[in-house]
């Protein structure tokens, strides 16, 4: 019986003293929401503006298929300041259809891509990921664009 009080005991002290801690530290909502904001826009972006069908495509699909593209072309992306635009190719498959994929650079900044280097593209319920083939790591969200508006940074006041 004395073990059940001690016990009891022991889980309020610990539950009070963690509730004190939770409700008395400093919330800093400004710099949280600054850091995701930056830490998402660094590494995503929307459908309509990252990915476009290339001109030397054998259709005008702008739809890609999940598999491994290889990358044709690096180039800067026109009118998109700090953006790369990759050309890509399907490896395997039906038609050869390559797509325009424009990334912004801080997303290429830990490891570039190479001309002739293949990217695993995997279709995601919010969109694409791209992902370095050898080590399957992304490195690049194309978000539906009603998703990446979700994302959007909004003012808070409390």
């Amino acid at each position: 019986m004395t073990t059940s009080i001690l016990a009891r005991a022991l889980c309020a002290a610990t539950f009070a003293a963690a509730s004190t801690a939770v409700f008395m530290a400093p919330v800093h909502a400004d710099s949280f929401a600054s850091s995701a904001s930056s830490a998402g826009s660094a590494s995503s972006a929307s459908i309509s503006d990252s990915i476009s069908s290339s001109s030397n495509s054998s259709s005008g699909d702008d739809r890609m298929a999940a598999g491994q593209y290889r990358v044709i072309d690096i180039a800067q992306a026109p009118a998109k300041p700090n953006t790369t635009r990759m050309t890509l190719r399907a490896v395997a498959g039906g038609p050869a259809q390559s797509y325009h994929l424009d990334v912004p650079n801080r997303a290429l900044a830990q490891r570039g891509v190479s001309v002739g280097e293949l990217v695993q593209v995997n279709e995601r319920v919010y969109g694409y990921e791209f992902a370095y083939a050898d080590t399957r790591r992304p490195f690049f969200l194309a978000l539906q664009d009603d998703w990446q508006n979700d994302l959007g940074s909004r003012k808070v006041t409390i």
